[in-house]
């Protein structure tokens, strides 16, 4: 396992590569998390099958924060980094794995980046703006999705929610909430109510590339009705998956379920 660090125009980005043999897959985490929620892939088999690259994104992880924080901090912007991380690193083509806010960013690389191959998305509602209030599931904890500052109380309690009940959580995941520059949240806000990122409900309606939508069936924060309830063009194994006792980061929560079914897809895929 590699780990290293490339220069863009978002800041220094910090990056694990597993150095498999075989195509790209380029792993985007979500919200105030890090690259390390997907080493339970990137140190399996697929890992050594696949070349997996695990990034943090610009105000996360050990990668510096956003130069430009109005460039950066929105859905499209870090769907910018993730395109300038795959430049940076010499990637030309890649299947694009999303968890969450990464989601987001992978739906709109399958419409703006030429080298994505396919696309895999968890605890994502392929949504646009006049889409939130029905795809997100009122939470107790929803509005520190888009809170400037964590109390060490707050981060802990997001973590938790992010990662499922009853998992027990790693320091880093706590530490991962408190490091995140805070300003992006707001600022990611202000852009998804100005209608400034692309709809990923119209991505899933009309692109030619395969998409797998993988859901919790305990997911705290995505409306699992919605994804099942729009149109797909060309929706992997023609269903959405949704997995009983599975919460918001299943990746993490049960690789032994996850990753039989990634590695069918990405066999397929590429």
């Amino acid at each position: 396992m590699k780990n290293g660090t490339v220069e863009t125009s978002h800041g220094r980005l910090s990056y694990l590569d597993s150095g498999g043999a075989g195509p790209a897959v380029l792993f985007i985490h979500g919200n105030s998390s890090c690259k390390e929620i997907f080493g339970r892939q990137l140190e399996s088999e697929i890992g050594a099958r696949h070349r997996c690259i695990a990034f943090d994104l610009p105000g996360h992880g050990q990668s510096s924060d956003a130069p430009e924080p109005d460039k950066t901090y929105s859905i499209h912007g870090f769907a910018d980094a993730s395109m300038a991380f795959a430049a940076a690193m010499g990637i030309e083509r890649a299947v694009i794995v999303g968890w969450s806010l990464g989601g987001h960013a992978a739906l709109e690389m399958m419409a703006r980046w030429p080298g994505t191959v396919a696309a895999w998305i968890t605890g994502t509602p392929p949504a646009g703006g006049a889409d939130m209030g029905e795809a997100f599931l009122p939470s107790e904890h929803m509005a520190l999705t888009f809170a400037e500052r964590f109390t060490p109380e707050q981060a802990a309690i997001y973590a938790q929610e992010t990662i499922g009940a009853g998992v027990p959580l790693e320091p880093w995941m706590v530490e991962g909430c408190q490091r995140a520059d805070g300003r992006f949240r707001p600022l990611m806000l202000q852009s998804v109510a100005a209608g400034l990122d692309m709809d990923g409900r119209e991505i899933a309606a009309t692109s030619p590339l395969p998409l797998a939508v993988v859901s919790g069936a305990d997911e705290p924060f995505v409306n699992n009705a919605f994804l099942t309830s729009i149109s797909y063009r060309h929706l992997w194994d023609d269903k959405v998956h949704v997995l009983e006792g599975l919460a918001h980061m299943p990746f993490w929560q049960a690789p032994e379920r996850i990753n039989p079914l990634l590695s069918r897809f990405l066999a397929e895929v590429t």
